[in-house]
């Protein structure tokens, strides 16, 4: 199926489809000289798939796995090797794998000759049901995550769920952290059938897709509604900076809602993670927490905008700095 994402800047189709992985260059424009990035975490049969559908051969960029691959290095090596194979405007690049892979391809295409076409095929469930839609994309820098970015949204994407076949499954885990964030604050009845523990994760794709939709479309750049998908980031970007590459995104965000919540939502949310096999908790160092607090990108002032969920399926804003979100992390035994 397509899925439609409208925003003032321009818009995309999302398709959702087992198999589509074959038909990338049905669906997508690559009859032009495009380069393909990915990563040496994802079955090499991915990237080779797409690029036999390209005419001309597309050529592959292969970066080592992990958090640490998004960094200002391997941002200029992708931006040489556009200059190396004298792409223009009229080529692209296509990203196949997870966030790294799409947040790299997507900011140096949106700087190389001020945007080339860019293409997203997310293989994890933390990339097909967060960042394919909305257009961030962005670096680490300094040790502090995504800190260095644009907002620049894919030509089109292509989301096939048998890519998730090949996942370990605290990969899988891992990114229905995020399905379940939207959950929490979007959409009661998901939430309850995630905390049923009978779903198909076709499902819960496609209804995390269309919450994030409903929210990018609305407010694509973050200026208001957006901010409600931050939910348990504020923590978990600072726990994921402290942990070094030991926890995944979806695990620290786990850890960061536990404390963003009300009594009442802790004791459904809290269960329903643990089953899932995420973390709860965070041993870290407090001083260096508040410190990476200290360089959140919705930091006003000596204020955040955290979401806190007051109910399932609703939240409300809230400001706060890192002292009190300490605090509340302290008391929810999150850290």
């Amino acid at each position: 199926m397509k899925i439609p994402v409208k925003t003032k800047t321009g818009g995309y189709d999302i398709t959702l489809e087992r198999g589509a992985l074959m038909h990338a260059g049905e669906i997508l424009n690559l009859n032009r000289r495009t380069v393909i990035v990915t990563d040496d975490g994802v079955p090499e049969k991915y990237a080779k798939t797409v690029a036999a559908q390209c005419s001309p051969t597309a050529h592959i960029i292969t970066l080592p796995q992990g958090e640490k691959s998004k960094c200002v290095e391997n941002f200029i090596y992708i931006l040489k090797e556009f200059t190396r194979l004298g792409l223009t405007r009229a080529d692209c690049a296509v990203a196949v794998g997870g966030g790294v892979a799409g947040d790299l391809t997507g900011f140096a295409c949106a700087c190389y000759m001020r945007g080339i076409d860019f293409y997203n095929i997310p293989t994890t469930v933390l990339s097909q049901v967060d960042s394919s839609i909305g257009g961030k994309t962005a670096i680490d820098f300094e040790g502090y995550k995504n800190i260095v970015g644009a907002f620049y949204p894919p030509k089109a994407v292509i989301i096939d769920p048998d890519t998730l076949e090949t996942l370990p499954r605290r990969q899988t885990a891992n990114g229905l952290a995020e399905s379940v964030k939207m959950a929490v604050t979007f959409d009661r009845e998901l939430f309850e059938l995630i905390e049923s523990g009978s779903y198909e994760i076709d499902k819960v794709i496609y209804r995390s897709l269309l919450i994030k939709k409903r929210v990018v479309e609305q407010d694509e750049h973050e200026a208001g509604l957006r901010k409600a998908l931050n939910f348990g980031h504020t923590l978990a970007h600072a726990v994921e900076s402290e942990s070094a590459g030991a926890l995944y995104h979806g695990e620290c965000v786990a850890i960061g809602m536990v404390p963003m919540c009300s009594d009442s939502v802790r004791s459904r949310l809290v269960p329903v993670l643990k089953r899932m096999g995420l973390p709860t908790r965070f041993d870290g160092k407090t001083q260096s927490l508040r410190d990476a607090m200290e360089h959140d990108k919705k930091k006003s002032g000596e204020k955040i905008t955290v979401i806190y969920a007051d109910r399932i399926g609703g939240f409300e804003m809230r400001q706060m700095d890192a002292a009190e979100i300490l605090e509340l992390a302290e008391k929810a035994g999150a850290i």
